[in-house]
């Protein structure tokens, strides 16, 4: 079954389509609900509502642009939805001792495999790694992370600096 066959079977409220898409991306978009949420409780509901979105919002896939990019944003929309709803972006950290960055020696970040990275980034403190995330893997722009957060575009740079600064100072402490 071809994707457009699985978005108009989708469309129709058919079981199977709908069964085969769930099958076909339940585990990239789990990836994506577990960047923002680190509970994989948690991060299994932001998945079972974001299908439930995806499915019931099926007709609003204009076919510009890839598919999965548009299911991508419905769950990131999901996992940030949940973070407003638990007011988890306002906590603050804090890391005024990160005001002195330190470059980590390149030759200890190509040690560093992709799932350490990912580790790393996910015990970053809620409101760095929603915006790290955000900017350095979805590739919003401040200024749009600032209108989703509800931030200014100078506190979306700020966090993204303070999560940078942290885990380079990770990765030191890492391969010290």
């Amino acid at each position: 079954m071809s994707e457009t066959q699985l978005i108009e079977g989708c469309i129709k409220g058919e079981r199977l389509a709908q069964k085969k898409l769930y099958e076909t991306y339940s585990r990239k978009m789990m990836a994506v609900c577990l960047r923002y949420i680190s509970d994989r409780e948690t991060a299994r509901d932001i998945l079972q509502e974001g299908f439930v979105k995806v499915f019931t919002g099926m007709d609003s896939y204009s076919g510009v642009g890839s598919f999965e990019g548009w299911m991508r944003k419905v769950f990131v929309n999901c996992a940030l939805e949940h973070l407003r709803k638990n007011d988890v972006l306002r906590e603050a950290a804090d890391l005024d001792n990160t005001a002195e960055l330190v470059n980590p020696d390149s030759s200890v970040i190509s040690q560093l495999s992709a799932d350490e990275l990912m580790n790393l980034v996910q015990g970053l403190p809620h409101g760095f790694r929603t915006v790290f995330n955000l900017y350095a893997i979805e590739g919003f722009s401040h200024k749009e992370i600032g209108e989703m957060l509800d931030i200014t575009e100078s506190t979306s740079r700020s966090q993204f600096t303070r999560a940078r600064q942290l885990l380079q100072r990770q990765i030191n402490e890492l391969y010290s």
